[in-house]
């Protein structure tokens, strides 16, 4: 298995995060993760936009907004060439320690209900579904909602590194 490493995004990664969510993650939709949009997330002081590097190539990404009592994920993925390698557990799992650190307990996502790989991923690391929302998706299709508690998670704690 080859490494990878994670960092924080920078402007000039707004594009290739853009592309790599309409492909992969709004396929079928109108575009609403533009440039602009994962540029404001860079820029506004609640938000983290992480990125997993693969020989120096962005091949995932995840944005988290926090809150003071939840954190919203609002985006992860994954470029398919590099699936299976713990890469969107890692970025999930950076997300989750620094909302830890934070002083934020609770994680919230949405996903398309049809992606069932995703919601299989998410059960897997401990969410659970709260709800489904009829035509979430620009009305095209519905969404699952997903909770974690991660004071019920177990294991270590350490302090994200980048």
């Amino acid at each position: 298995m080859s490494s990878f490493e994670l960092k924080l995004a920078g402007y000039h990664d707004a594009p290739r995060i853009a592309g790599l969510s309409r492909q992969h993650v709004e396929s079928g939709l109108y575009p609403s993760w533009t440039r602009e949009r994962v540029e404001w997330h860079l820029r506004h002081s609640e938000s983290l936009v992480l990125t997993a590097r693969y020989r120096g190539e962005l091949v995932g990404f995840a944005i988290m907004q926090f809150g003071q009592d939840a954190a919203h994920l609002n985006l992860l993925a994954v470029d398919p060439r590099h699936r299976r390698r713990a890469i969107g557990r890692s970025l999930l799992a950076w997300l989750e320690e620094t909302a830890m650190v934070a002083g934020t307990f609770v994680v919230r996502l949405e996903l398309r209900a049809g992606n069932s790989s995703a919601q299989a991923f998410y059960e897997a690391i401990g969410y659970r579904e709260t709800a489904r929302v009829s035509g979430y998706y620009q009305g095209v299709e519905d969404a699952i909602q997903m909770v974690r508690d991660l004071r019920l998670a177990t294991g270590s704690r350490r302090e994200p590194r980048l």
